[in-house]
């Protein structure tokens, strides 16, 4: 056995179409138990945690799958589970579907995330900017100091002196400036979800399913939740017991198997679990 981070992977054989192969796995619920009782945390305070059922926690560390109604609840369970562990809740994720999961039902990996490179050049880019509008800066002092120069008073003619007449200085027009085009105001999706059948797992993040949580968990019959953002992410497990209403309109999402939407002011399309 070898440790990788806080969870346990052990060797075993695995019969494959093209021969005997060993492949390096862990085994998914015991991984979880252990981890649980080394923080010494029961069932009800991980329930409080992550909003998901005891029954539910229990069967993810029995690896009964089947106790949970459907795929999208395994995945999601797993990851949030791990993750209130400490743990890596993509890696739980990965190891079912490779082991539990066959067909088209099954998801890629995902893959790491890296960092963004920079882009050559982009430093020469900026200088050249702040010495244009250092530029202009001049340019537009200069300008003004020309204009208040040429409307200073003339100094008063001493008697029987006429007064020198000077010639008038045209004023010099500074760069006209680029003119802003309007800001275009985005109006925000506000969607009230309210749990009107029955018990509903809901997940809702802003933007896409990369951006950021803003509820996780089972919305319990007669609970609502309300969230307000450019754009929303939505995946429901049982959609059918939900109410919806989008700025005040009612809207729907789906029927009686779990959807996954897109949800702005103006419109609900569908989406991808990693879109």
């Amino acid at each position: 056995m070898r440790a990788v981070g806080r969870v346990v992977r052990r060797r075993v054989p695995l019969r494959l179409h093209r021969g005997l192969q060993s492949v390096s796995l862990f085994e998914i619920g015991n991984s979880l138990r252990e981890a649980r009782l080394r923080k010494r945390l029961e069932f009800r305070e991980v329930e409080q945690a992550t909003k998901i059922r005891s029954r539910y926690l229990r069967a993810l560390e029995e690896e009964d799958f089947e106790a949970l109604p459907a795929e999208t609840y395994v995945r999601g369970f797993l990851r949030a589970y791990a993750e209130a562990l400490g743990l890596d809740g993509q890696l739980y994720v990965d190891e079912y579907n490779s082991r539990f999961v066959t067909g088209e039902d099954s998801s890629p990996l995902r893959p790491r995330r890296s960092q963004p490179r920079k882009r050559p050049g982009r430093g020469i880019e900026t200088n050249v900017i702040l010495l244009a509008l250092t530029a202009i800066g001049v340019m537009t002092a200069l300008v003004i100091a020309a204009w208040k120069f040429s409307s200073s008073p003339e100094p008063a003619a001493g008697p029987g002196r006429p007064s020198p007449s000077l010639p008038q200085r045209p004023a010099t027009q500074g760069p006209a400036r680029p003119a802003r085009p309007p800001a275009v105001r985005v109006t925000p999706a506000k969607l009230l979800v309210r749990a009107t059948g029955g018990d509903c797992w809901l997940q809702v993040h802003a933007d896409s399913a990369s951006g950021k949580l803003l509820y996780q968990g089972t919305l319990e019959r007669g609970q609502s939740q309300r969230f307000v953002s450019r754009r929303l992410w939505v995946n429901a497990g049982r959609p059918e017991n939900l109410d919806l209403r989008l700025n005040g309109e009612p809207v729907s999402i789906g029927g009686a198997s779990p959807v996954v939407v897109l949800i702005t002011a103006t419109s609900v399309t569908p989406a991808t679990s990693r879109s």
